[in-house]
């Protein structure tokens, strides 16, 4: 697993698939969500391309997307019960899946060590 300053993590799944979703310190920061807003499965995304809108009980935020590609598949079950993103950031709560053309890019973002020192 890898990790962004954003507070964003990235977990490749094989096929240069990235599943990608929001730590566990961020979503602490940002309280009950209480509305998340997902990008369309089959959409080309560039880098910085704000793909999911979430919102909670103390602010709305954007999360951009990581890297290039495309949105293969995204979290249907956020729809109905946006917390999941609270009670399981690394796990159920991910937002979407993303291929990309080469999983080498996951090398230039943190492993969880550096995230963890970046947090302290």
């Amino acid at each position: 697993m890898k990790f962004t300053e954003d507070h964003e993590w990235l977990r490749p799944e094989g096929d240069n698939i990235i599943v990608v979703g929001i730590t566990e310190h961020a979503a602490k920061e940002l309280g009950d969500i209480v509305f998340v807003q997902l990008p369309e499965a089959e959409a080309m995304v560039a880098q910085g391309d704000e793909v999911v809108v979430i919102e909670s009980v103390k602010a709305a935020s954007d999360i951009l997307a990581p890297v290039d590609g495309e949105i293969v598949e995204v979290n249907a079950a956020l729809a109905d019960n946006p917390g999941l993103v609270n009670e399981d950031p690394l796990g159920g709560g991910w937002f979407f899946k993303i291929r990309v053309d080469d999983l080498a890019v996951l090398d230039s973002f943190m492993d969880e060590d550096e995230y963890q020192e970046m947090i302290a």
